[in-house]
């Protein structure tokens, strides 16, 4: 019988973070700080919303691009928050999550051999999306002393004549680095110069702790055309299980991916574009809520890594830090595996998000400060016993 799988997709490697999650599983004492989902319940009036349209009937298909009302908020807030202006009746698509958005946008852009420069590290799904459209990924490995921001000149030198997209993911999982609007103009007149696109992941832009706040790389002049934003209602909402994200895209492009979203998917959930809506429209004070308590337990991390002398350059956002462990010998899944059988306690490696990873562990922060201080005492427990 004839191989029926593919060889592009059985070369693509399972995602490196669920080798500890299998193990947990099967562990009752452990404590896991290594899913990136809010601890938070959904907020109610969101809840009560999604409810209320299943009592009143709501549960066909939506259009393809999803609720205009939706979208038309969607649009409101970027324009509100980012200065970001789209034009929701033709430049919006509602999706199922912010990773089909990302799918579906490579699926749209790229031909076989366009290239794709993918910042490391990062979330896990833009390689393996890059690789199943027949996409070149052409990865840059961004540095810890410049707190793992992309500079103009590592850019530079990743270009080629076939490069079509840069996946630009600020804040960033795994590393909760941010870019600030300064750190953004220079690499937005590079790609305008070499008529690159950028498809820019922002669904943590919610959680940002500087005094500037979130900046949209679309919101910079010349950029809009060009840029093709993503994001959801997963982590500032706390709506992970509801499944639903949005891309808003120049209509030339959000066309094209509309036509992808409508014949792989149809529409996303019913419901969860009518909870979104009370989201969207309500929820301000619901995500300064989470974020304040995110902040307190991003600093409570911090804090403690310095008294246990743990390198770690400060995140300013998403949910996450991402230490230092080079000091000990061990590799980052050495590390990781060792903490896990000793201390039962599961961090994520680094070369999970790619291999200049190697020598740092990602720790989410979305769990109780209970947890987090439980799982420091074991955290520093195994140090001192590296440390001898």
């Amino acid at each position: 019988m004839r191989n029926p799988l593919s060889k592009v997709v059985t070369e693509i490697k399972p995602s490196g973070i669920r080798k500890f999650f299998d193990i947990v599983s099967e562990m009752p004492h452990a404590i896991s700080l290594g899913v990136g989902e809010p601890d938070f319940d959904t907020p109610w009036h969101i809840r009560e919303e999604g409810i209320y349209s299943l009592e009143k009937g709501k549960t066909f298909y939506t259009s393809n691009s999803g609720l205009m009302e939706l979208r038309e908020e969607i649009c409101k807030w970027y324009s509100r928050k980012y200065n970001v202006n789209y034009d929701h009746k033709h430049e919006a698509l509602l999706t199922v999550g912010g990773s089909e958005g990302i799918d579906v946008a490579l699926r749209a852009m790229l031909d076989p051999g366009d290239e794709v420069i993918i910042p490391q590290p990062c979330y896990v799904s833009y390689l393996p999306c890059v690789q199943l459209t027949g996409g070149v990924p052409v990865t840059i490995e961004l540095k810890n002393e410049n707190q793992f921001r992309l500079t103009p000149e590592e850019l530079l030198d990743a270009i080629t004549e076939k490069t079509k997209v840069l996946i630009l993911a600020y804040p960033s999982n795994p590393t909760g680095a941010i870019m600030s609007k300064e750190d953004l103009e220079p690499i937005a007149e590079i790609c305008k110069e070499k008529d690159i696109f950028v498809i820019s992941d922002e669904i943590y832009s919610e959680l940002t702790y500087s005094a500037q706040g979130h900046n949209s790389i679309a919101s910079l002049p010349g950029m809009h055309e060009r840029t093709i934003v993503i994001n959801g209602f997963s982590k500032a909402y706390a709506m992970t299980g509801w499944r639903l994200g949005y891309a808003l895209a120049p209509q030339l492009i959000a066309e094209q991916m509309t036509k992808i979203h409508q014949f792989a998917i149809m529409c996303a959930p019913t419901t969860s574009q009518y909870a979104a809506i009370s989201a969207i429209k309500e929820g301000d004070k619901d995500i300064e809520r989470m974020r304040e308590s995110y902040d307190q337990r991003r600093h409570f991390l911090l804090r403690t890594f310095e008294e246990i002398g743990l390198p770690c350059f400060e995140p300013l956002g998403a949910f996450y830090v991402f230490p230092c462990i080079k000091e000990f010998g061990l590799s980052s899944d050495e590390f990781a595996t060792q903490l896990l059988k000793k201390k039962e306690l599961a961090v994520v490696p680094g070369t999970a998000f790619g291999d200049c990873g190697e020598g740092f562990l990602r720790i989410s922060y979305a769990y109780s400060i209970d947890q987090l201080k439980e799982a420091m005492s074991r955290m520093s427990a195994f140090i001192d016993e590296l440390r001898g």
